[in-house]
């Protein structure tokens, strides 16, 4: 009785793209996906304060896919911009105080869109 997959790829072994052995048998370290940016003209940021407890005022910079940008270095370079500490925090950056109009001048020297208004 004939097998299924007789004469196609699932019949084979499965082998190495890279050195042709046998998947079991290579020693090929294993691939690494690149992580994919988007360009910073390609985004845009929306930057927004909220107040928290005690009265004290937060700016949030969200709508910055994670995967495609490095927010905590965009963070780090935020924070010196403003002159103001802060943290990336689920996906959004936010910066102690309000530095709605220094944050958005910042991001517009990077390349970002910016979409700005109060919490």
């Amino acid at each position: 009785m004939p097998r299924l997959f007789a004469g196609t790829p699932w019949d084979r072994p499965p082998t190495c793209d890279r050195c042709g052995r046998l998947e079991p048998q290579c020693s090929c370290p294993p691939p690494v996906p690149e992580a994919k940016r988007i360009p910073p003209l390609q985004q845009t940021a929306r930057l927004m304060t909220e107040r928290r407890a005690k009265g004290k005022l937060v700016t949030v910079i969200a709508g910055l896919d994670p995967a495609a940008n490095d927010l905590n270095e965009l963070g780090a370079r935020l924070k010196n911009a403003c002159g103001a500490g802060g943290t990336v925090k689920d996906g959004r950056i936010e910066l102690q105080g309000d530095h709605l109009r220094a944050a958005e001048k910042a991001l517009q020297a990077i390349g970002y869109k910016t979409k700005a208004g109060r919490g």
